[in-house]
């Protein structure tokens, strides 16, 4: 029996919508989109579905900056305010992304709960540009984070190749 899935969805976990990433695996075909919380959740019971009557398999790759033990996003400047609202948001972004797993599982899907990858592009804190990630990966014309940090997921998760651009310096 072939364990290798034939879809990886790829989350990117948020408080209002999720970065979702679906990646057919023999096609090397990317679709991307951002999902509210109950759509999301209707999108991988659609998937459960698909695994079902279709025989294929699908394997959930879930961002779980939740395991990180240290997982600081405040700055010396920050006031005392401004750090108690950024752990707020990054609370709940954490619990999405547990209640995304603990559903998956619930509906029999397989999941992978996927410790952030490295931040080493050139977009804003490291995050990967959309022109960063066009150049392996075929995407539409536009992207936005939550997408391109899914998609991303998605195709590390297969081993696919990941191109790096380099620009000279003159």
């Amino acid at each position: 029996m072939n364990n290798k899935p034939d879809y990886i969805i790829g989350i990117d976990p948020d408080t209002d919508k999720s970065g979702v990433a679906q990646l057919r695996v023999a096609g090397r075909e990317m679709e991307t989109f951002s999902n509210s919380f109950p759509e999301l959740l209707d999108y991988l019971q659609r998937m459960r579905q698909k695994e079902l009557m279709e025989g294929v398999k699908v394997l959930v790759v879930v961002e779980a900056s939740w395991r990180i033990s240290t997982n600081w996003h405040t700055k010396r400047a920050d006031s005392v305010r401004t750090a108690a609202r950024k752990g707020k948001d990054a609370g709940r972004c954490h619990e999405v992304g547990r209640k995304i797993v603990e559903c998956a599982r619930h509906y029999g899907l397989e999941v992978k709960e996927q410790m952030p990858l490295k931040k080493i592009w050139k977009g804003k804190d490291g995050k990967i540009t959309h022109e960063e990630i066009s150049a392996f990966i075929r995407m539409g014309a536009r992207s936005n984070q939550e997408t391109r940090d899914a998609a991303l997921l998605a195709w590390n998760e297969a081993g696919f190749p990941i191109r790096i651009i380099t620009t000279k310096k003159r």
